[in-house]
């Protein structure tokens, strides 16, 4: 799943890949966001953990979880 993250008043985005599955996103960051939690933590697949503060969070872009093809397509 690609996921891209992104921040108030920064030119640049969080963009990484995460096995969890949209859904799983979408209710991580919703119950962050509807519980007034001060930051958001999602890991991606290498293991690597990432902390947003929600109050700079400005939009969350989920992915198609299909693999992406490599290669000619005849």
């Amino acid at each position: 799943m690609d996921i891209r993250i992104g921040i108030v008043n920064s030119p640049r985005e969080l963009n990484f890949e995460s096995s969890q599955t949209a859904a799983e996103i979408e209710k991580i960051v919703a119950d962050a966001l509807a519980s007034d939690a001060k930051f958001i933590k999602l890991a991606d697949d290498k293991g690597k953990l990432y902390i947003v503060p929600t109050a700079s969070f400005g939009y969350l872009e989920v992915g198609s979880e299909e693999s992406r093809r490599v290669g000619f397509v005849a």
